[in-house]
């Protein structure tokens, strides 16, 4: 009879999956923490697979056990809970759990599973202790509960009532935001009815801290769970949301806004999402399990949109209709905009594509074609950054139509909403067209192409410029400047519209004057950075120039015409003559600074790119050689480089720029919604930074600050040009300067993004580098670089580097980790990782190499007697520590000295084995040569130190009685010599 081969096959992996458990299990015997923790993870991935649920389960509870070694216990709880879902009752199982859940502040459940472990295993004597002691925990937890309870009425009693103390009240209201923080705090107050007094006391209340904490309040509260969200909805309403946001304050119009993401979250779990794509962003594979897990939360997901899709499509409805609100503020508008763009993305909310079946595109294209500066009397209240908002929506939500169908009509719905203004006959309805095509141009380049190519579309816009009508014109300057992005546009225009621009330029009214400046500065740099081609005469880039820095360093000029003035700078710096001539001109660059300290978010595109293009930031594009000379064979045109965009000006001008306080100018624009303007930003700092001597003006002026925050926001280039950045001022800069509290932590990610085979060595190089110095600033930042797997090993990895630099800078990160107990452990483990550590003891290429793994033996002895024993794994172990020993450097020879005596301190064993070689007697002749050196002039401090140490350690190995004195010696010689008489 034969056996099927696919039960053989199953036969086949169930025996592996097996073996791969027994290693696991070998591996955490031996205390090899890291490989029990592959092992598991495989075996986990294996009994997936065949479905093997005890198997599963068994290999879970063990993994859990290895994660209870790294203090990971988020983990231990979910490994436990899963294994617990397929075999209930397993009283090892419950117990990890009821250690994680206890090490994670959560009383009751772990006192939960530890009675359930009693019950199980009434026997087990390691629970009674553990039983006792939450009992104790429990109870106490109860009790300020009950306080809670008693603080809460307290808080009600002067929150709710308008006619008690002001400082009072504010002081309570705070504290109910510190409550709703806390999972029972919540509960609490949502049990205590704090839903419908706060509903009610916003009818009333006119103080503004009060209202704040009262809707943060909300906010905290409908973050735990569906059961509270759903109850804020019905007893606030959505139209309760849109009152409270429709506020000129700041934080009261954010504070709302979050409140309906939160509930929108806690529907859809669209937080999880957000999660899974985070993941996904940093490019590693997920395994079996994580693949498994994103597949379920995902179904999870969807499940629970269906479920409450009621409330779901409510919010949408309400916050999509109310956009064109002639009663809401402009910031309130900017939130509701925003809210939309954040739930637009396919496979989060979908709002995107929802919003096809209504009217919502039309309402955003309303938004896009309102003027700050001309109202009339069916204006909308918009803010400065208001057209940038619904332009940047559009665009987020333009990109998440997955078809060309969708696509389509999304496309056909701006099409009639510009079709429809264009079939007026009232002149402001074409204004508004008009306007509404240039917040496309600038912040969807593709709707706004779109539509620019359409027949008549240019020929409106010019006629527009010649009429008598000033907002006409402005609106067709600002049309023409947005246009002139595509090459065969600018074309158009440079034949039709030059002229009209130069008549504009003439105008009387500074604003029209302004923006046909910023049209013709554009046009003149439509060639761009290539000094071969110049679209208008010579000397009429200089003459704009000029005329754009009159206006700019006259003080008194509005803020709006010194912004545009920004923006003409922003084109004609492409050109390399304007960039050399600007960078000598400290009034102009200053006032450009000036112009971006007052705050005006419009300005960052003007000063910001003026600043790229001096310090010659932006991206450039690599030229193959051999295209190079097939562009020339074909007779194709090269762009050429201007001689003054040589490096060595380049560097002259950021020096200048620097010490004038640029990274001023770029901190005030950090914070802006644009993510092209934050990776310019991050550029700039980024060649700021290139130069050591400057990092200090960074820092000085906050760029670390806003470096870290770029660092971790925005795109995937503006992400690393920052962490390249921060990087730079880790490696010069004092880290608890540059980075003071938390953000010395924070930024360990991004840097360590930098550790990354395909990118720059250099990037490789400073990232090593800045970590070694953040390793010695804290253990907050050695646990962080050596818990994460990802970041460790990628340090690791590069100590085997070939680039002597870059493997020096490993060895010395990896040398300051070794302060950390979690480095102990990891090296204590059952691998290499001491071994590799004494061969580059005997590493003849790089002194610095060589002093760094001294100084890691050195701690790593110091702190275990293991490690102490682990270097005789080194089968050159001997000749390695006698290199240290006989070095000509001092501090190497100290740092030997102490391993020696590290290793004497251990146990007799190992000095035992010591003294079989001449580490001793090198020992000894240091303390020779330090009594020869201490008699002159200026004796070697570490020598001295070597002597000392030494000294100590002669002393341990003879009370170890593992060396004699000189006359303990010869006494010993006489006996046996009496003893020979004798015989």
């Amino acid at each position: 009879m034969t056996v099927p081969s696919k039960v053989m096959d199953n036969t086949k992996a169930s025996e592996a999956a097996v073996a791969l458990k027994e290693a696991g299990n070998k591996c955490y015997k031996d205390d090899d923490n890291e490989g029990a923790l592959v092992a598991y993870t495989k075996a986990i991935e294996a009994s997936e697979e065949l479905n093997d649920e005890k198997l599963l389960a068994t290999c879970l509870k063990n993994r859990a056990a290895v994660y209870l070694k790294y203090e990971d216990f988020e983990h231990v709880v979910s490994d436990c809970t899963r294994a617990l879902e397929l075999v209930p009752n397993d009283p090892k199982t419950l117990y990890r759990r009821c250690q994680a859940h206890e090490a994670l502040n959560q009383v009751d459940s772990a006192y939960t599973d530890a009675r359930e472990v009693h019950r199980i295993d009434p026997k087990n004597a390691a629970i009674e202790p553990v039983l006792v002691r939450l009992h104790k925990a429990v109870a106490l937890k109860l009790n300020e509960l009950g306080q809670t309870s008693n603080k809460v009425k307290n808080m009600f009693e002067i929150v709710f009532d308008i006619t008690k103390d002001k400082e009072k009240r504010e002081k309570a209201a705070d504290n109910l935001i510190v409550l709703a923080r806390e999972r029972d705090g919540a509960n609490t107050l949502f049990k205590d009815g704090v839903l419908p007094r706060i509903a009610k006391l916003m009818k009333v209340e006119k103080n503004i801290p009060i209202r704040l904490s009262m809707i943060r309040t909300i906010g905290e509260l409908a973050k735990k769970s569906q059961e509270i969200a759903r109850a804020i909805l019905q007893e606030c309403g959505v139209p309760f949301f849109l009152d409270v946001v429709n506020s000129e304050n700041e934080e009261v119009v954010n504070a709302s806004s979050y409140i309906l993401q939160c509930v929108l979250n806690t529907f859809s779990h669209n937080d999880i999402q957000i999660g899974i794509e985070e993941k996904k962003k940093k490019g590693r594979q997920m395994t079996s399990a994580e693949r498994k897990w994103t597949i379920s939360e995902e179904k999870r997901r969807h499940e629970l949109i269906k479920l409450n899709g009621k409330e779901l499509v409510s919010i949408m409805n309400v916050v999509t209709f109310n956009i064109v609100s002639r009663t809401l503020t402009g910031k309130a508008r900017d939130a509701l905009i925003e809210l939309i763009m954040n739930n637009c993305k396919y496979d989060q909310l979908n709002w995107a594509e929802l919003c096809l079946k209504m009217d919502t595109y039309q309402r955003l294209m309303e938004v896009a074609s309102e003027m700050k500066d001309f109202k009339h009397e069916s204006s909308m209240d918009i803010t400065d950054r208001t057209r940038c908002v619904v332009g940047v929506c559009l665009n987020v939500m333009y990109d998440q139509m997955w078809d060309d169908g969708r696509r389509l009509q999304m496309g056909e719905q701006i099409d009639e909403f510009i079709r429809l203004k264009l079939q007026d006959q009232d002149s402001e309805a074409h204004v508004r067209a008009i306007v509404a095509i240039t917040t496309l141009l600038k912040n969807a380049p593709e709707l706004g192409s779109g539509q620019i190519g359409k027949d008549g579309i240019t020929q409106i816009m010019l006629t527009m410029a010649q009429s008598d009508d000033k907002v006409q014109q402005i609106v067709a300057a600002e049309a023409i400047i947005a246009a002139c992005a595509k090459k065969k546009d600018t074309i158009s225009i440079v034949s039709h519209g030059v002229d009209i621009l130069k008549a504009m330029y003439k105008s009387k009214d500074d604003q029209i004057k302004v923006r046909a400046l910023v049209g013709l500065c554009k046009l003149s740099a439509s060639a761009g950075h290539d000094a071969s081609m110049r679209p208008f005469a010579d000397g009429s880039t200089e003459k704009l120039g000029e005329a754009c820095r009159r206006i700019l360093i006259n003080p008194g000029k509005e803020l709006d015409m010194r912004r545009w003035a920004a923006e003409g700078l922003s084109y004609l710096t492409l050109d390399a003559g304007v960039k050399e001539k600007l960078a000598e001109d400290e009034a102009a660059v200053k006032s450009l600074i000036g112009l971006a300290k007052e705050g005006n978010q419009e300005a960052a595109y003007g000063v910001v790119t003026t600043f790229v293009n001096l310090t010659n930031s932006f991206e450039k594009q690599e030229i193959n050689p051999e295209m190079l000379e097939l562009a020339k064979f074909a007779k194709h045109h090269i762009p050429q480089e201007h001689e003054l965009d040589d490096q060595d000006f380049v560097d002259k001008r950021i020096w200048t720029l620097a010490e004038w306080g640029i990274t001023s100018a770029l901190v005030a624009f950090y914070k802006n919604d644009s993510k092209n303007i934050q990776e310019l930003i991050a550029r700039v700092l980024n060649a700021v930074c290139k130069f050591p001597e400057l990092r200090g003006f960074v820092v000085q002026q906050g760029g670390s600050k806003a470096l870290a925050c770029l660092a971790l926001e925005g795109t995937d280039k503006g992400k690393r040009h920052a962490a390249q950045g921060l990087a730079r001022v880790g490696i010069t800069q004092d880290p608890a300067i540059a980075f003071p509290g938390n953000r010395s932590v924070d930024i360990i990610r991004p840097i360590c993004h930098l550790l990354n085979a395909e990118f720059d060595g250099l990037e490789n190089f400073e990232a090593l580098m800045a970590l070694g110095n953040l390793a010695t600033l804290s253990e907050s930042c050695r646990s962080r670089m050596i818990k994460s797997s990802e970041y460790i090993n990628a340090i690791e990895g590069y100590t085997f580097e070939d680039h002597i630099m870059i493997r020096r800078a490993a060895i010395q990160c990896w040398s300051n980790l070794c302060i950390s107990p979690l480095m102990v452990q990891r090296c204590e483990g059952k691998n290499d990782k001491v071994k590799y550590c004494v061969l580059l003891c005997a590493d003849d290429d790089d002194t610095a190499i060589i002093m760094a793994a001294a100084g890691s033996l050195a701690m790593l002895t110091s702190q275990s007697n293991k490690i102490c024993k682990k270097i005789f794994e080194s089968i050159q172990w001997t000749e390695c520590l006698l290199n240290t020993l006989a070095n000509p450097d001092y501090n190497i020879v100290l740092r030997g000295a102490v391993i020696l005596k590290n290793m004497i301190n251990s146990s007799k064993e190992v000095a035992e084995k010591i003294l079989e070689t001449q580490l001793m007697e090198c020992i000894q002749a240091h303390i020779f040569r330090a009594k020869l050196d201490e008699g002159s002039y200026e004796p070697d401090q570490n020598l001295i130190k070597v002597k000392a140490i030494a000294e100590e350690t002669l002393k341990v190995a003879h009370d170890m009685k593992v060396i004699r004195t000189q006359e303990e010696s010869d006494a010993i010689d006489d006996i046996a010599i009496d003893a020979i008489r004798m015989d």
